[in-house]
């Protein structure tokens, strides 16, 4: 048993594996190579774990032993042990606190969406893709852009208020949001590729009803990590289950995210704030 201190702080990896069986070894390399686990740092700079990652190692166990295959293990685990975090959103910030959000207006992250878009999903090969655009009409306005992108791409998964329209085609896998769904708030990107990594995550601000389009304000997180960028994607698939659309027959997730240069996570802090100022009207003279 954990004693108090350690279940304020999170358990350490050697109380995680007493409690699962699974030698730290092995949860040392499903965490590097897998991504299946994501301490936190504790006051003294120690890994920590969360109560629920027991849960999640023993479910993980229970997929291997059925046969699957680790990274198909450790996303069919997520999605049965994480009452199915609703907002990817907040699956990513929960997942990755290290994501620091910034403030932005409609203007500014379609700007920024279009550059992931031109630079990531249209360079990257055959990548999976997933898109959120909260509602049909904004997915219209984007369809023959999405329609050159998937033309390259091994799989285009795109999430909106579908309705009847969410009928799937050979070039999209089309998924309804329900009307109580939390999605309708969310704008989402993800390219899973190993040679051009991105994701980027955006929720609608509440109390906006009067604000024009371009002019309404999203709390925004983006990453070139290709960790939370499977991460992104893993929470995708969950999302689809929980609306009972499996998507293993179209989507394979395929190599072990790299981790990312400290050059890249420098360069990523800067254009984040750089769109900042941007978006203030910040005077640069």
């Amino acid at each position: 048993m954990a004693d108090i201190s350690e279940l304020a702080q999170g358990l350490t990896i050697n109380t995680l594996a007493s409690r699962t069986g699974v030698p730290q070894a092995t949860l040392r390399t499903w965490e590097s190579r897998y991504n299946a686990l994501t301490p936190h740092r504790s006051s003294g700079g120690h890994r920590r774990y969360a109560e629920n990652d027991v849960t999640l190692i023993a479910e993980i166990v229970r997929q291997r032993a059925g046969g699957l295959a680790m990274d198909r293990a450790v996303t069919e685990a997520r999605a049965r042990t994480e009452n199915g975090v609703p907002s990817i959103y907040a699956g990513l910030r929960a997942s990755h606190p290290e994501l620091v959000p910034s403030v932005l207006s409609k203007a500014v992250v379609s700007a920024l969406t279009r550059s992931v878009e031109d630079e990531y999903c249209a360079r990257a090969e055959h990548p999976v893709l997933f898109a959120a655009f909260q509602r049909d009409e904004f997915f219209r306005q984007s369809e023959l852009r999405w329609t050159d992108l998937a033309a390259t791409a091994r799989s285009v998964v795109v999430f909106a208020d579908f309705g009847r329209r969410a009928r799937s085609t050979k070039t999209f896998t089309k998924i309804d949001l329900p009307s109580d769904s939390i999605m309708r708030r969310e704008w989402l990107l993800v390219c899973v590729a190993p040679d051009y990594p991105a994701c980027l995550s955006a929720w609608e601000l509440p109390g906006q009803p009067a604000q024009p389009d371009f002019h309404r304000r999203f709390e925004v997180v983006w990453s070139i990590d290709a960790r939370v960028v499977r991460r992104a994607s893993q929470l995708c698939l969950a999302l689809a289950r929980r609306l009972e659309e499996p998507l293993d027959s179209v989507v394979r997730l395929e190599g072990q995210p790299a981790t990312p240069s400290p050059d890249v996570t420098r360069a990523s802090g800067l254009l984040t704030r750089a769109l900042q100022y941007v978006d203030l009207g910040h005077p640069l003279g």
